[in-house]
């Protein structure tokens, strides 16, 4: 009996903050075979127009689907998922996961009731935020930051520079004033921060992300298609964690080791996607 082929999952983002999705669907599905999408063209979406922003995931994401099939799509950025989803879901038979600040698990986990949302600008001004706050922690403090300069330095990681450690202790001073127990990180790219931020916040007893939710999800997703062995299965997988590495752009420099370090070495990398010479398939 031959086996079953590897599942296959799209994850999407702005630019490299999805990486800690797909590390986290990776570690629990290890037999999917993941696609990554990174519009890091059209970076960083919460300056662009909500229609533009409409526009171009759609477009890249329809790119993706006709040249390689996929099972479930993945938004791994939470301000797509904020203006994006019904409009993908209404365009795709395909089963689509957002991303959602976690504010229920950090309620339920937070002991002082004190708790921090670190956020992009455009996620802090959106009303859903407000909406999740008071649906899940209206018994909590509730501090919420956003600041532009996170999310870029997520992205110079891949390159090897350095957060700014001082820059990074003033973005997050209301934090430490509060003595929040708990944070919440409401941007895919900021778990790649954990480690600078646990340096600058040593009080912190959790940190709470969204990416084992999105992972469970995900499985939802393959049970329904009667694909999650298949997803369970390791050595359907083979060595490569990641088929292909889409980038709108210019790939980021040392970006394959990037992925590396996070359990997501790529078969592949394509920049300037989608072109007349892609040979993705």
């Amino acid at each position: 009996m031959s086996e079953q082929p590897a599942p296959r999952v799209l994850v999407f983002d702005s630019g490299v903050g999805g990486l800690s999705v797909a590390s986290c669907i990776a570690r629990e599905w290890p037999g999917v075979e993941l696609i990554y999408l990174a519009d890091n063209l059209g970076f960083p979406y919460g300056d662009q127009p909500e229609t533009v922003v409409v526009e171009r995931c759609l477009s890249l994401i329809s790119a993706a689907l006709e040249k390689m099939p996929c099972h479930v799509i993945v938004v791994a950025c939470n301000t797509a998922s904020t203006v994006v989803l019904p409009h993908l879901r209404a365009s795709t038979p395909v089963p689509v996961v957002g991303v959602v600040p976690a504010i229920k698990p950090a309620a339920a986990q937070t002991r002082n009731g004190r708790i921090g949302v670190l956020a992009t600008p455009a996620t802090i001004r959106r009303p859903y935020l407000d909406n999740l706050v008071n649906e899940f922690a209206a018994h909590c403090q509730v501090e919420r930051i956003g600041h532009p300069g996170l999310v870029r330095w997520a992205e110079d990681l891949v390159r090897g520079v350095p957060v700014p450690e001082q820059e990074l202790q003033e973005v997050v001073a209301a934090f430490r004033q509060l003595e929040v127990d708990t944070v919440v990180l409401g941007c895919t790219h900021y778990p790649l921060l954990k480690d600078a931020l646990k340096e600058v916040l040593p009080g912190v007893d959790h940190w709470v992300d969204s990416g084992q939710a999105i992972a469970r999800r995900v499985g939802h997703w393959l049970q329904e298609q009667g694909q999650l062995e298949a997803a369970q299965n390791q050595q359907s997988r083979g060595h490569w964690p990641v088929q292909h590495a889409l980038f709108s752009g210019p790939a980021p420099d040392h970006v394959e080791e990037f992925m590396a370090g996070l359990g997501l070495a790529p078969r592949s990398i394509s920049e300037q996607w989608p072109n007349p010479s892609d040979q993705t398939g």
